[in-house]
């Protein structure tokens, strides 16, 4: 599929680059899709990841970057508490 200016989806082309690279990895992947989220702005990234799936769906299905996509599809961690005082002062 080809490059498509000032796309959206993908307003680099790392997505499609991706995929177009043979032997890519997992991590190269991951790294990919956190540059990728970091360039789409303020635009809904699981609606955008969908068109990205749907566009891809030719590539094999083993591809990692299809795997990271549907990955990004998921529910995002439960945010928690990391610290503070309160982790480090107890009771007694």
């Amino acid at each position: 599929m080809p490059l498509r200016p000032n796309d959206p989806a993908d307003p680099k082309g790392l997505i499609h680059e991706a995929f177009r690279i043979d032997g890519i990895t997992e991590p190269e992947c991951r790294s990919i899709f956190v540059d990728w989220a970091l360039s789409i702005g303020d635009s809904p990234p699981r609606d955008l990841i969908r068109t990205l799936i749907a566009r891809h769906a030719a590539a094999p299905a083993d591809h990692p970057m299809r795997k990271v996509l549907e990955e990004g599809l998921g529910k995002p961690p439960k945010a928690r508490r990391r610290g503070g005082r309160g982790a480090r002062v107890t009771d007694g």
